[in-house]
């Protein structure tokens, strides 16, 4: 089922009763209600909303993603499920005891995975001068030679100029770059809980400083589908050094875009759940392969 995604941006009190979302609009002096198992995510972002603590035992009961944001309205902190799955304690046993040696076999298979997405979205802009087969034949076990980092590189000067570079405090359009891989992170990290798992036990991504070096290591391959709508936004005002409302909720939308995944089509938001089930998958020694998605 497709959850729904809920972006508060006036003054709010959030409340639960019968299994529904209470939504009081403070300015309107109106009421809404909302299933509370249709609700995937919430991003709250007016610092004058108020909510019960029903909400959050709700949320958590429901596995939403709850997104906090900041002075700057950016998404600044997430509630986490830490019991989403009814074999929690099996899978992370099996996820903390995975070897090495099929960790670096999975991580192979992303970076492989987000090479060819980069340089399908690359295609689709009309730019084929990058040698992608080159770049994906060099991928070996564990990615020794940092070949991800390498055509990463490549991919951003061909696709925003020799003069750009990725940084979180850079010029633009790395704002929106920021905005929209927090909430795709956050979406990771709810599939994953969802699954069993914890997302701080990584599979290459790792650090003590790190709460989500799993989520950081699956949402490599779905970037793409980010830096597509990222480009769109830019495209339309290039000097902006702000994100309007608009521009939020397009990012938000990313979550329900169509992605290619095997043989079928699914929202973002579900290809991201087949991603995390078909790694317990592996971890149980059920499967060798990770279901990536495809670039089209």
């Amino acid at each position: 089922m497709l959850k729904r995604t809920l972006f508060f941006t006036k003054p709010s009190h959030l409340s639960f009763k019968n299994e529904q979302l209470i939504v009081y609009l403070k300015e309107e002096n109106q009421e809404h209600s909302v299933p509370i198992e249709d609700i995937g995510f919430m991003v709250l972002e007016n610092p004058q909303i108020t909510f019960t603590l029903r909400v959050i035992e709700a949320c958590n009961a429901n596995n939403t993603a709850l997104l906090f944001c900041d002075q700057r309205h950016h998404p600044s902190a997430m509630l986490q499920n830490l019991d989403g799955n009814n074999i929690h304690s099996e899978v992370v046993r099996m996820q903390v005891n995975a070897s090495q040696s099929l960790k670096k076999m999975l991580w192979k298979q992303v970076v492989i995975s987000k090479v060819r997405n980069q340089g399908a979205l690359l295609k689709k802009r009309k730019i084929e001068k990058v040698p992608v087969p080159g770049y994906v034949s060099r991928v070996k076990s564990g990615d020794p030679t940092n070949v991800e980092g390498a055509f990463a590189r490549l991919y951003w000067k061909h696709l925003l100029g020799e003069n750009f570079i990725r940084d979180r405090y850079g010029e633009p359009p790395n704002l929106l770059l920021n905005y929209g891989y927090t909430i795709l992170r956050a979406s990771v990290a709810r599939a994953i809980t969802a699954s069993g798992m914890l997302p701080v036990f990584g599979i290459h991504h790792h650090g003590k400083y790190n709460a989500y070096c799993l989520a950081d290591d699956l949402m490599e391959p779905y970037r793409p589908y980010v830096d597509e709508v990222v480009m769109e936004i830019f495209e339309r005002n290039p000097d902006s050094l702000s994100m309007e409302k608009e521009d939020k909720k397009q990012l938000l939308d990313t979550l329900t875009m169509d992605v290619q995944l095997g043989d079928l089509k699914r929202p973002l938001m579900v290809a991201i759940s087949s991603t995390t089930a078909s790694l317990v998958a592996c971890f149980k020694g059920e499967k060798r392969k990770l279901e990536l998605p495809e670039f089209k």
